[in-house]
């Protein structure tokens, strides 16, 4: 169900496996261009059936001449449509329409020197000497018949390359990645003196618009929705409260381990301020006798994810008149699971909650109002749909909870450790992101942490508090910057800062007398521990 345009708009974006392909769809939204992504093996008339108004070929890590290379339908290129090309995007717009990829003498990966030439509608406006970002080994080395070459640099002589004439542009770099620093003044050329599309995509139209979606497919139906109390299924259970009132039962499965105060928060929030039936299903002693002894990180998760399906089931079939589950799966997920919806080429990253378990003799229709929405959207429209900031900006918070932020076995004891000190961390580190935000505007200003909480380790040390030895627990603070949580890197956090998260938890938490600082990149680490 896309309910997410606000015009006839549409930028489609073909992914070749690219590791910025979801970049590329960013950065068109950013201009407020309405883009989607789809497979590039796409057919041209189910392309055309989507009625683009443009269509960029992402970059991929193949090369165009090998046996498996993903290919693209030549009539993609014959729409009449602009189209532009990056990198791999640029070499197989060029070998379909009959010009020549080779082999460089050398690589060319990083920010590169490049040199304008002659006249260019995608770069104008930009300076003749400019840096971009490049990646790859091949290049064109001949354009097809009507192009001209744009600009090179010292190791390609087609770093872009266009076709006025048919709508083609293309260039090797990365104009979408903020290394390109000229990248979106060629993507506004492209989006708006080429295509001549408007900026009139936003997130403020788009409420009602969805209401109106839902209640045309829902009609009279009742609907099941798995609240989970993050950001993603809150937004969902806020959208469907609007849209269909008490049609929808939100069942919220506590399993024990949310950070402190997490299920009377979400409890507050969607008996009192929304119009849903709401089920807490208090699961906590159930989970703790399933994870007794339990040390293995993956073991955990099953655990968990395969006891909440359960919970979640046993509610839904004691309700009548349900024909539909609502789910918050937004639109990485989508692509991180690979081909349930894009049908791409790119790897599975990792499988969500979309993938569903059913019961057998159980099933519902899907709706999942999210799927074409990035995070950041589904904050702003938690925000216009009347949710509280703690829960729209609340942090990034794994399904398995503190239980996959306890190293070794979860014991009630341990529980208790980790809620306190967490608890902590997230109001010092809260208190320093409000700060920030004063004092910049921005809510995710240069410096801010985009995630921060505790772990607790398997280990204890000797310490001494008072005149007496402890040997009591470590709690590790985990703080990083990031935009994706596809990379990310540690908190540059003033030392007051840590100073102060670390005389709290040592002072209020029993059982605690050492903190260390995590300061460690994704890659080579992940943000969170297990």
């Amino acid at each position: 169900m896309n309910t997410t345009a606000t015009s006839d708009q549409k930028v489609v974006v073909l992914d070749f496996g690219a590791q910025y392909g979801q970049l590329i769809a960013r950065r068109v939204r950013d201009l407020h261009v309405y883009s989607e992504i789809v497979p590039c093996d796409i057919s041209a008339d189910e392309l055309a059936a989507l009625k683009p108004s443009a269509v960029i070929l992402s970059g991929g890590p193949a090369s165009v001449y090998a046996e498996d290379a993903p290919k693209i339908d030549p009539g993609v290129l014959e729409l009449g449509v602009p189209v532009l090309g990056f990198c791999y995007g640029q070499q197989i717009m060029a070998v379909t329409l009959g010009g020549t990829v080779g082999h460089t003498e050398k690589g060319e990966y990083g920010p590169a020197p490049l040199t304008r030439q002659g006249e260019s509608q995608l770069l104008d406006g930009t300076p003749d000497e400019q840096t971009v970002w490049m990646s790859h080994r091949d290049a064109v080395s001949e354009v097809p018949a009507g192009f001209v070459v744009t600009s090179h640099t010292d190791v390609c002589p087609v770093a872009s390359m266009e076709c006025p004439e048919r709508k083609l542009y293309a260039t090797q770099f990365h104009p979408e990645v903020r290394h390109t620093p000229n990248g979106n003044d060629m993507l506004s050329n492209f989006l708006f003196k080429i295509c001549g599309l408007e900026a009139d995509w936003s997130m403020d139209n788009l409420v009602e618009r969805m209401v109106s979606a839902i209640r045309q497919k829902v009609g009279d139906d009742r609907v099941i929705l798995a609240l989970s109390g993050g950001v993603d299924s809150s937004v969902v259970a806020a959208l469907m409260s609007r849209a269909i009132g008490k049609q929808v039962t939100c069942v919220f499965v506590n399993h024990g381990m949310l950070r402190k105060d997490e299920p009377e928060q979400v409890e507050e929030v969607f008996t009192k301020q929304f119009d849903v039936d709401f089920i807490h299903v208090h699961a906590a002693e159930r989970y703790a006798k399933l994870l007794d002894g339990v040390t293995e990180p993956e073991r955990k998760r099953q655990i968990i994810g395969t006891q909440f399906w359960k919970e979640f089931f046993a509610v839904a079939q004691k309700l009548d008149g349900v024909k539909y589950l609502a789910q918050g799966t937004i639109y990485p997920d989508i692509i991180e699971s690979g081909a349930r919806k894009t049908g791409g080429k790119a790897s599975t990253i990792k499988s969500h909650h979309n993938l569903i378990p059913f019961p057998d003799g159980v099933s519902f229709d899907l709706i999942e109002p999210l799927d074409h929405f990035f995070k950041d959207e589904v904050r702003a429209l938690g925000t216009a749909l009347g949710l509280p900031d703690h829960i729209v900006y609340r942090q990034p918070f794994p399904g398995p909870g503190l239980a996959i932020r306890i190293i070794g076995s979860v014991t009630p004891e341990k529980l208790g450790i980790l809620k306190n000190a967490d608890a902590i961390v997230r109001e010092e580190l809260d208190a320093y992101n409000a700060k920030l935000f004063e004092e910049t505007g921005e809510r995710n200003s240069a410096h801010s942490c985009w995630q921060y909480f505790a772990v607790l380790p398997d280990i204890r040390s000797v310490g001494v508090m008072g005149d007496e030895r402890t040997y009591a627990r470590p709690i590790i603070v985990r703080a990083v910057e990031s935009s994706d949580a596809m990379t990310a890197d540690w908190a540059k956090l003033p030392y007051e800062v840590l100073a102060r998260i670390s005389s709290r938890i040592v002072a209020e938490v029993p059982g605690v007398n050492r903190v260390a600082y995590d300061i460690t990149s994704k890659p080579p680490a992940t943000i969170e521990w297990e």
